[in-house]
């Protein structure tokens, strides 16, 4: 198509529901097994609203006998069907046929929803061949019939009806999905985990195409669910009681509920299931890496306070998780998901919580419960073990075929000769000539030297393809050889230790941001592990006589220099680096290189203003607000700490 036949013509404005049933894999995740089902959990989940915020205390599900159609049926207060005061027709039509009109988003009526953005019902019609809605208000039956999402005519009242609450029956359009037939066992499944997470809710699901009938109501609620994983997993637990805990009055203004229980297996996988208002997250969110923060912040503090396991020994994440069953679940005003799926939660205060009521919780009950307690930490140093063993083993075949084959590993990287992972360091140098001094002065054995040209890209401003064509980025990533984002393996970690060694002025000082900010970004696993590092070369060289010191910065200097003039009888020289370039290899190694010498500092996450270590929403804004493209927001944070810097601070 040229520029002259591209016109407004071309342009297509797609009206109502058009441009669900155009694109429906946006609104339910596509139209397989996955997205049929995904209809049904949208109808329910409006149900379960009703029930949350204790205007219903009954669900039924019917799968009608020719497995393709099926019916939700509530007993609470019924959708509205008089006319809309600005829409000039019904607001039961305005429902069922307009996206984002409902009543979830006023908290007078729904104080916690799951249905959050008012396109579900209205989607399940878009993509119906039929859709019935009956209605019991006002002790009249309701009824709105509709295909395809438009409506066959006005609603109509077909009856007297006792109580009220909504029925709603649809059929999948069969022109939209790769097959319309139910599943009953995933129905069961799903329907039963509801009322799991709504205590006291009464769920039924009748099957017609095989005429049976299960009834689900658990007043035990997520502590039940726990017991009905732990039955499925067949795993011997580590401690008979699990933890639980429950917060009604979190101290968030979103947050209405959060409730976590947790227990420790003998089975070598996690099992981790996050909601939301009842909604399960499948790719998790920041509520299920609350969870983890907490219970790893709360084990590890644990075995050091009891001296459980060696001393020397590298305790993960993964260790701590390994056979851990729990069920995370909050309840909020605004969740905020990714997608219309609602597959994962976004909200960044929701990890902090999370993270400090598991870490309070679980260390309380370790401590009063000290057998549990070792019982626990003894599983976990035990996973410890296993897991170094292994991963050496592992590691050492893989690794070793890498370093001798020089497989996908950049030009400029000077390796190390080791093939063990564990002891071997990646330094990632500023520019040429000070990686030659680099190379020269290191260990061969353990540390690998990278070169990088100039300053790196600005990952906070680039797509994820900018960044793997980058020369400079994707060779970090291949030196690595542990990839990144969704594909990031850690038993591939080439190093156990990954070092920025910069120069120590203002251009250095940006490459190492522009670095952390990538790290941060694309393999934040490193930082979370404690992989990465900022090395701390001297700013200067003060000689005393035949004592030489070193100086990391121009306090230091001025203090070092001080001590020496009190003492006197000597002449002090001072030599300033103008970068790594312009030391000697033996200075640089003594000074920086060498393990027994040399100062380096581990990167973690924020802590500021009161929040809690690793709060990722912390260091997420602070990034957005220092490396993104709003440059306002970098000019208000120069403005607002320039009074507090001194004139000779400035390295112009």
């Amino acid at each position: 198509m040229t520029s002259a036949d591209y016109t407004a013509d071309t342009i297509t404005v797609l009206e109502g529901l058009e441009p669900v049933r155009k694109r429906p894999g946006m609104y339910i995740g596509g139209t397989g097994h996955h997205g049929l089902h995904h209809l049904l959990w949208e109808v329910v989940d409006n149900a379960v609203d009703e029930g949350i915020n204790g205007f219903a205390t009954s669900i039924e599900v019917t799968l009608h006998e020719d497995g393709c159609s099926i019916s939700v049926e509530d007993n609470g207060r019924g959708i509205p069907v008089e006319d809309h005061p600005t829409e000039d027709r019904s607001a039961l039509e305005v429902t069922l046929t307009t996206l984002h009109a409902g009543g979830k988003f006023d908290h007078d009526n729904y104080i916690t929803s799951g249905g959050l953005h008012g396109v579900g019902v209205s989607v399940v019609n878009a993509l119906s061949s039929e859709m019935v809605a009956e209605v019991r208000r006002d002790g009249k039956l309701h009824r709105l019939r509709l295909e395809r999402g438009i409506p066959q005519g006005p609603v109509e009242v077909v009856g007297e009806a006792r109580g009220s609450g909504t029925r709603v029956f649809f059929r999948p359009d069969p022109e939209i999905f790769e097959s319309v037939q139910f599943d009953p066992e995933r129905i069961q499944e799903w329907l039963e985990i509801k009322a799991f997470l709504n205590e006291g809710l009464r769920l039924v699901f009748r099957n017609e195409t095989d005429d049976s009938y299960q009834e689900f109501k658990h007043d035990g609620g997520i502590k039940d669910f726990l017991q009905h994983i732990q039955r499925a997993s067949k795993e011997e637990p580590i401690h008979t009681d699990p933890i639980y805990m429950h917060d009604e009055a979190p101290d968030d203004d979103n947050v209405t509920e959060s409730e976590v229980v947790i227990q420790w297996t003998e089975d070598t996988s996690p099992d981790i299931r996050c909601f939301v208002n009842g909604i399960p997250t499948e790719d998790g969110g920041t509520h299920e890496k609350g969870f983890k923060d907490g219970i790893t912040k709360a084990l590890r503090s644990f075995i050091d306070t009891h001296d459980i396991g060696p001393k020397k020994l590298d305790i993960l994440p993964e260790d701590i998780r390994e056979g851990v069953k729990a069920i995370v679940s909050v309840f909020m005003l605004d969740p905020q998901f990714q997608g219309q799926t609602k597959d994962k939660l976004n909200n960044p205060s929701v990890r902090k919580l999370i993270s400090g009521l598991v870490r309070n919780e679980v260390e309380q009950f370790l401590n009063t419960h000290s057998s549990t307690g070792e019982a626990i930490g003894e599983r976990i140093v035990q996973a410890a073990k296993a897991r170094q063993a292994s991963r050496s083993a592992a590691n050492s075949v893989s690794r070793s075929r890498t370093v001798s084959r020089r497989l996908n590993l950049p030009g400029k990287l000077a390796d190390c000769s080791s093939t063990d992972p564990e002891e071997s360091e990646l330094f990632i140098v500023e520019g040429d000539s000070a990686g030659g001094n680099a190379k020269q002065g290191r260990d061969r054995r353990t540390q690998a030297i990278l070169p990088l040209r100039g300053k790196v890209l600005n990952a906070e401003q680039a797509s994820l393809d900018k960044i793997v064509n980058n020369k400079e980025l994707s060779a970090v990533v291949d030196a690595l050889g542990c990839g990144l984002q969704d594909n990031f393996d850690r038993s591939k970690l080439r190093y156990n230790k990954i070092i920025l060694l910069m120069d120590a002025d203002s251009d250095g000082h940006h490459i190492s941001t522009l670095l952390l900010t990538f790290f941060y970004r694309y393999m934040p696993q490193l930082i979370e592990e404690g992989h990465l590092f900022i090395a701390q070369p001297p700013l200067y060289r003060i000689d005393w006589g035949q004592e030489t010191h070193w100086a990391l910065t121009d306090q230091e200097r001025d203090e070092i220099v001080g001590r020496m003039r009190d003492k006197g009888g000597k002449k002090i020289s001072i030599q300033r680096f103008k970068g790594l370039g312009e030391m000697m290899a033996d200075t640089l190694n003594e000074t920086t290189l060498d393990p027994d010498n040399r100062h380096l500092l581990q990167v973690s996450l924020a802590e500021s203003n009161g929040a809690a270590p690793d709060d990722d929403d912390v260091t997420d804004r602070t990034i957005q607000k220092l490396m993104g493209r709003d440059a306002s927001k970098r000019f208000d944070f120069i403005m607002d700490r320039a009074q507090l810097l001194d004139e000779e601070e400035l390295d112009i």
